[in-house]
């Protein structure tokens, strides 16, 4: 089984989320996804673009000011690469 370190939909570390993870229909942690984007097995917001995931990510960044500002256009470009944004 693969161990992710951030959140495959947004990029988030896992040790960033506050409640470690989102959850599995059954209730039990996702090991992929973060408790911002996925709760009870199914994703916070369905309908969501990958750019419009990238343009919600990059100011979440820019708010957190500082460093983070730097690397907001860096890391939103990089969530293309995130398994849920991953073309079939």
């Amino acid at each position: 089984m693969k161990i992710y370190k951030n959140c495959q939909s947004c990029g988030m570390p896992f040790k960033k989320d506050p409640k470690g993870s989102g959850t599995n229909a059954d209730g039990q942690p996702s090991i992929k996804y973060c408790s911002f984007c996925y709760e009870k097995g199914e994703f916070l917001q369905p309908d969501i673009t990958l750019q419009e995931m990238q343009d919600f990510v990059k100011e979440k960044l820019k708010e957190l000011g500082g460093i983070m500002k730097l690397f907001a256009g860096p890391f939103s470009k990089g969530i293309s690469r995130l398994e849920r944004w991953k073309k079939n």
